[in-house]
């Protein structure tokens, strides 16, 4: 009994955990890229070390057989000349860049396949980030999606608008700035008829009193008096 009690309870532990890790799902998988993330930029770190080291190698041995060329030059130029003592002090010069030539050798040996590893890691690793972060980038956009679909009722407090909220928000706003325009309008119209200004060419489109604005009833009554009384004006271009 006391062995079903435990498992039970085992289990239990397990569903709130496995419940709670589901609700800040996103949290986590944020917080393991960043993880992921930052051990990357340690490899990568550790590539760039392993490589330069690698080329440091190669320039040790490139140096180093230079080096013995020259002096295998002169060692032949001195048995030539019959200096036995000067030839055999520049051939022991020459098997000690011999040995740390080869020892270069062998360190680049042991360097060549650990940076191909590290290489082929790393472009992985790379592609492998790239995918989560790409999935990372959909489950925020779905899960964004569910919350708006639901109305905002899980995990975003009771105080969150959603967007039906806003929709009728946004359909009053207009509503009420449609009625503040026509009221304003209709305040336009009724100070305009009440100037002195508009009454005053009410009473004189009636007649009373002199026009107070030149209309083209007018213009063409000054302008046939002007062709009765005389020729009308040259206003042709003098050449």
């Amino acid at each position: 009994m006391f062995k079903t009690l435990v498992t039970i309870i085992r289990g239990a532990n397990h569903s709130a955990e496995q419940k709670f890790a589901d609700r800040n799902a996103l949290l986590l998988l944020d917080q393991q890229i960043r993880d992921a993330t930052n051990s990357l930029e340690r490899a990568k770190k550790g590539l760039a070390l392993t490589t330069g080291q690698d080329r440091q190698e190669a320039a040790r041995i490139a140096a180093a057989e230079t080096r013995i060329a020259e002096l295998e030059a002169r060692v032949t130029a001195a048995l030539q000349a019959g200096d036995a003592a000067l030839a055999r002090e520049g051939a022991e010069a020459i098997a000690g860049l011999e040995a740390d030539r080869d020892s270069y050798r062998a360190a680049k040996t042991l360097f060549e396949p650990e940076i191909q590893r590290l290489r082929d890691y790393v472009a992985q690793a790379q592609q492998r980030l790239l995918n989560v972060e790409r999935g990372r980038r959909i489950a925020r956009a779905a899960e964004s999606v569910r919350v708006m679909r639901r109305g905002g009722v899980e995990g975003e407090g009771p105080h969150r608008a959603t967007l039906s909220e806003a929709e009728a928000t946004l359909s009053r706003l207009r509503d009420r700035q449609a009625e503040i325009r026509a009221a304003d309008e209709t305040l336009d119209d009724l100070e305009a008829a009440s100037r002195p200004e508009t009454i005053a060419e009410k009473l004189a489109a009636k007649g009373f009193g002199p026009r107070i604005k030149t209309t083209a009833d007018d213009v063409l009554a000054r302008l046939r008096a002007r062709t009765q009384s005389g020729p009308a004006p040259d206003v042709s271009l003098q050449s």
